[in-house]
């Protein structure tokens, strides 16, 4: 079920900036239970939308981890998205036109206390498992450290504690694909569309990694046809899943998050960042993937060693950081476990 929450009062960002109001779009899975202690609530990542049911297959299915038969499950589009919440696509009250350039920079943090605006909606106080990959791993860390009590359960999946230099250098680089086209800046939803559609090509290689292209991207004798040796099967994969982005999201709002994704660090004024994990009372589960080169098994490493009583589990994958995108088998049989113990 699509549902909308707004919030008429100003709601101030982590910069001190601050916003008229705010409408969030979330999803809901299943039937909340009389004393509400049946929630799952899932962080999504970058460019996912709250539908967790239409981006992360095979997991709200009966017998899964977010088995709507058993649970009710929450998933809230983010702060500065494409999908419906608040954003550069978004009517800025004080214009009557779209942000579009003029939204104001967020952070993870200002996400986490918009969706813990939602939580007080529905009347959510605590569930039974907050759980989100990548950026959604992000959320899921702010949320569980910010209100320690909320979570009896967390689980974090292909993600980290702060923003390397290294995941920080593929998301300027793409960055800087988008400022080169030359209508990124202009006050339309479609503007600087080129550069995104280059950007996520960027982006791509950091999610999948060689295993991945190699496995699925294979020329399958292309390259030894004497009349076309230069036609690739990658090439045309990587412009069609850029066009592909362009048609459901925006240049405006990619640029935002993925600034929002670089600032990401749990010990930024928490005191450093193994004295805010070591805050974390929720029973944690943290997972890496083994060809993860974004997001590292040394990273889920890092959590499990620094969150009170955490386990790690790593899942062999030749799908990268998309794994915790394609290994849903290998997820339902260590989140069940997790959730039944």
């Amino acid at each position: 079920m699509v549902l909308t929450y707004h919030s008429s009062a100003p709601f101030e960002l982590e910069s001190g900036v601050v916003i008229p109001s705010i409408t969030i779009v979330y999803n809901t899975f299943g039937t909340l239970n009389a004393d509400k202690t049946n929630v799952i609530w899932v962080c999504h990542a970058l460019t996912a939308n709250s539908d967790v049911a239409d981006w992360w297959p095979h997991t709200v299915e009966p017998g899964c981890f977010l088995d709507p038969e058993k649970y009710f499950v929450v998933c809230a589009n983010i702060l500065g998205s494409h999908y419906g919440t608040t954003g550069p696509m978004s009517t800025d009250p004080r214009t009557g036109q779209p942000y579009f350039s003029t939204f104001p920079q967020i952070t993870v943090r200002d996400m986490v206390r918009a969706h813990r605006l939602l939580a007080g909606h529905l009347g959510i106080d605590s569930v039974e498992l907050l759980i989100g990959s990548s950026l959604g791993g992000f959320q899921s860390m702010e949320w569980a450290i910010a209100d320690n009590a909320f979570a009896r359960r967390l689980a974090l999946i292909a993600t980290s504690a702060y923003t390397t230099p290294w995941a920080a250098a593929f998301n300027e680089s793409q960055r800087m694909a988008i400022e080169a086209d030359c209508t990124f800046g202009e006050p339309a939803p479609e503007a600087g569309a080129r550069g995104l559609s280059a950007a996520r090509s960027i982006a791509l290689l950091s999610y999948r990694g060689p295993a991945a292209y190699n496995l699925t991207q294979a020329d399958n004798g292309a390259m030894t046809d004497p009349e076309s040796p230069f036609r690739r099967r990658v090439l045309t994969y990587q412009q069609h899943q850029g066009e592909k982005l362009c048609k459901r999201f925006n240049a405006y709002s990619y640029y935002l998050l993925s600034r929002a994704v670089d600032a990401h660090d749990v010990g930024r004024n928490n005191g450093g960042r193994e004295s805010a994990l070591a805050s974390i009372k929720a029973k944690t589960m943290v997972i890496g993937i083994t060809s993860d080169i974004l997001f590292t098994v040394d990273d889920a490493r890092y959590l499990a060693n620094h969150i009170p009583g955490a386990e790690l589990h790593t899942i062999e994958s030749d799908f990268g950081h998309d794994g915790f995108l394609v290994e849903h088998e290998k997820l339902n049989s260590i989140l069940l476990k997790f959730l039944e113990k």
